[in-house]
């Protein structure tokens, strides 16, 4: 037996390498198809109307004045009302018609049903739900003292886009809408000091990938793997850990983020990685995970 997974270590690696090589240029082929049917097929959100959560701050923000530029109307979702009307202010110079503003957290499932309702009784309609809200902690899983802690971050990047999602289906379907689902590249590169964000944006990848099939072709749905982020976060621990990855990658804007993500979305595309180094981490961690895997500081 132990010879036998000796020798499958070996075999199924190079029989991996020799799948990829032999059908990747069919991959490369029907994606430049898509790319060209995308360029021919680029959706117009002038005068539709568009839900984001988490749109205080951060990427959120962002998503929120790009959209505004493309002449969408807007519902603004977040904790911080009066963070949330100063994004507003901003959207309705740059060209929005018209933007909600609705205090609300997607951990709540009363909330989640509020904001909806509140969305399709001022506009009428519902075109783009745009799952944004999340947070993030930057922790050795040993080091949790009470299990219960890892609470917040499921509930608010897993179930809360599971909740608002829910309630807006019915109303993407009448307008052949789309959901977006912003994820992160630690749902599929294990990332040492954030297991329990990895895992809850793991669960947010798959739960719309099989939404995708359960949905098409009635709604769309895009998931976005944002990188290095300059978001304006203030958490000693995770700014420690955004510097130790810009020694190795470089750290993008939210605003350029947010023109490429809108720009995918209005394309079409099923994924949209930002920066163009996500993209690489996919094929690292697909190919040669062993090259990711780093042993963390504990200090």
């Amino acid at each position: 037996m132990a010879m036998i997974n000796k020798i499958l270590n070996i075999v199924l690696p190079i029989v991996t390498v020799s799948f990829l090589v032999v059908f990747m240029p069919f991959s490369i082929f029907f994606k430049l198809l898509g790319f060209i049917r995308r360029c021919k097929e680029t959706e117009k959100v002038a005068g539709k109307v568009v839900v984001i959560t988490g749109s205080s701050s951060g990427i959120g923000e962002h998503l929120a004045y790009e959209y505004a530029r493309r002449g969408a109307y807007l519902t603004l979702v977040a904790r911080r009302e009066d963070r949330l009307q100063v994004v507003a202010d901003r959207c309705r110079k740059l060209g929005s018609p018209d933007v909600a503003v609705v205090r609300g957290d997607v951990t709540v499932i009363e909330d989640c049903k509020r904001f909806v309702q509140e969305t399709i009784s001022r506009f009428g309609r519902l075109d783009h739900l745009v799952n944004n809200a999340g947070i993030a902690e930057a922790k050795i899983f040993e080091d949790y003292s009470q299990i219960s802690d890892v609470l917040p971050i499921m509930n608010t990047n897993f179930w809360g886009p599971v909740y608002a999602t829910h309630f807006a289906i019915p109303h993407l379907k009448k307008t052949k809408g789309k959901i977006v689902a912003v994820a992160s590249p630690a749902g599929w590169a294990g990332v040492p000091r954030m297991s329990i964000y990895a895992a809850s944006k793991a669960a947010m990848i798959n739960f719309y990938e099989t939404l995708r099939i359960e949905l098409r072709p009635e709604i769309g749905v895009t998931i976005v793997f944002p990188g290095l982020i300059e978001n304006g976060n203030t958490d000693p621990d995770l700014l420690a850990e955004k510097q130790e990855w810009s020694q190795v990658v470089a750290i993008e804007s939210a605003t350029e983020c947010a023109k490429a993500v809108v720009y995918g979305i209005c394309r079409g595309k099923t994924f949209v990685a930002e920066p163009s180094w996500v993209r690489v981490l996919f094929w690292l961690s697909t190919l040669c995970p062993e090259l990711l895997i780093s042993k963390p500081n504990k200090n």
